[in-house]
């Protein structure tokens, strides 16, 4: 298998980005213009030299017609050429002599069969072509015909273009490379100047992201400051500013929506407790008359009766909840949990004979601190779930375990027929229901058992879960130690 080689990583910030931008649009700058420098010197340094050679006009090549080796006797007319200047005579397109100017006097260059066949090829424009010779290197030669209709061919040393053209080239990559490093930072330093606004911007978009926006009251930050609308920050920041100014009028509307609610039901609860004991109460008294009762009638004030100690507990859940609400502390003591999973099992066994309750205790006593009342509460709403939405002949699992930090974790699991999908999400809410796909007794719940549940462990600083499907179910409390919750 073949491993493709890793990727590069691409800048991700904002500004990495507009820096790398920025000196990647310069260094392409700096290398087009280093380019274009480059080739135009040496076009024009080569355009000098093809001056120079068209100027001497073969003089040098002319002066080998002799054909003879140099001597100090016999020697070609090398005055006013300059230095390395090449010369060679093609009769009839065979080179029978090159030589070149050293230190003015001339010596023959031996000539290969790559050489001949390169200066027996040149045009006879008068124009100026590089060629490289194999004895003397990179050469601008410039091919004209004589009088005796042979081939003069004058070149002229490319090095010095070289050299001159390598500087430009180094100087260039000097200058450039200061000039990217420079521009770098400075750019990177004015990005993040010009970005503060974002920044700010963000801040106070993660400032409000971390907000507990699903309930209680919500301070809202403060705006985005120094917004100028007449740029693209300023119009994000202006448009965040509103949605922040919609944002914190509708979180005061839901609070205090939440807290006439809060009052309401509270006021309402506590209302209602004396006219449903009333109401219970003369139904009590007429089931007690000594004197014959017509059946329909007797019926009558029993369902009276059961309704009315319905609604009293309604009531009285309502009240409990309108009091955790208002952030009621509850009492601080040390609580048996043990001895409440007992209590509670026991009622449970009272209540659904038809279930299998089974508990699973530590040997040793499971104590921590907070509510007897409520922690009982909970047990109690959790078995009445299982109770409730299970059919008969259900096994329930009551599980305890403690913790050292001196919590406790409290299980209680079932093998019914499961949570519905989508109630799961919901099932801790106030008045969730779920007739219609689990099996429940006459009478049924409230839909505020669970709701109690989760408000008394929280009020406890715990947390409640529910894991469900088919056949098994779960509900886990969690009561932390007191060294990891709020005082009570």
């Amino acid at each position: 298998m073949r491993v493709l080689p890793p990727r590069p990583r691409l800048p991700r910030t904002l500004r990495a980005r507009l820096t790398t931008g920025l000196v990647v649009l310069l260094a392409a700058a700096s290398l087009a213009v280093g380019l274009t420098t480059v080739l135009a010197l040496r076009s024009f340094l080569e355009h000098r030299l093809d001056q120079q050679l068209v100027a001497t006009d073969g003089r040098f090549p002319a002066s080998l017609e002799q054909g003879e080796p140099p001597d100090a006797d016999n020697a070609p007319d090398t005055r006013g050429q300059a230095d390395h200047t090449f010369g060679a005579r093609l009769v009839p397109g065979e080179p029978t002599r090159a030589s070149v100017v050293d230190d003015e006097t001339d010596r023959a260059v031996p000539l290969d069969g790559a050489d001949r066949h390169l200066l027996a090829h040149l045009p006879l424009t008068g124009r100026g072509r590089s060629v490289t010779l194999s004895s003397l290197g990179d050469y601008r030669v410039v091919a004209a015909r004589g009088d005796d209709g042979d081939v003069l061919i004058t070149g002229l040393p490319l090095r010095p273009v070289a050299e001159t053209v390598h500087r430009l080239e180094t100087v260039e990559a000097v200058v450039f490379g200061s000039a990217l490093t420079v521009t770098g930072v400075a750019g990177a330093l004015w990005v993040r100047l010009s970005l503060r606004p974002l920044h700010r911007v963000t801040a106070t978009a993660a400032s409000v992201a971390e907000l507990p926006l699903a309930s209680g009251e919500v301070a809202m930050p403060a705006p985005v400051p120094d917004i100028d609308p007449r740029t693209e920050v300023g119009r994000v920041g202006a448009a965040l500013n509103r949605m922040l100014g919609h944002v914190g009028d509708a979180l005061s509307r839901r609070q205090a929506g939440e807290e006439r609610l809060r009052h309401f039901a509270a006021d309402a609860s506590h209302e209602l407790r004396t006219p449903v004991a009333t109401v219970r109460g003369h139904a009590e008294l007429a089931l007690r008359h000594p004197g014959p009762v017509p059946a329909g009638v007797r019926r009558a004030l029993e369902r009276i009766q059961a309704e009315s100690e319905r609604m009293s507990t309604l009531v009285d859940d309502l009240l409990l909840l309108a009091r955790l609400d208002a952030g009621r502390p509850l009492e601080h003591r040390s609580v048996d949990l043990t001895r409440l999973v007992l209590d509670a099992g026991d009622d449970a066994r009272a209540a659904a004979p038809g279930h299998r309750w089974m508990l699973d205790l530590p040997e040793e006593p499971v104590t921590v601190t907070g509510d007897a009342h409520r922690l009982h509460q909970v047990i109690g709403n959790l078995l009445a779930n299982a109770r409730v939405h299970t059919p008969p002949g259900t096994e329930v699992v009551v599980r305890l375990t403690g913790a050292a930090d001196g919590g406790a974790e409290l299980t209680v699991s079932d093998n019914g027929p499961g949570v519905p999908a989508e109630l799961r999400d919901d099932v801790f809410e106030r008045f969730a229901r779920a007739d219609h796909s689990r099996s429940r007794a006459s009478g049924g719940g409230s839909g505020l058992g669970l709701s109690i549940v989760r408000a008394v462990v929280a009020g406890h600083g715990g947390s409640v879960a529910l894991d469900s499907s088919p056949g098994a179910t779960e509900f886990r409390v969690v009561i932390p130690g007191p060294g990891r919750r709020p005082a009570l």
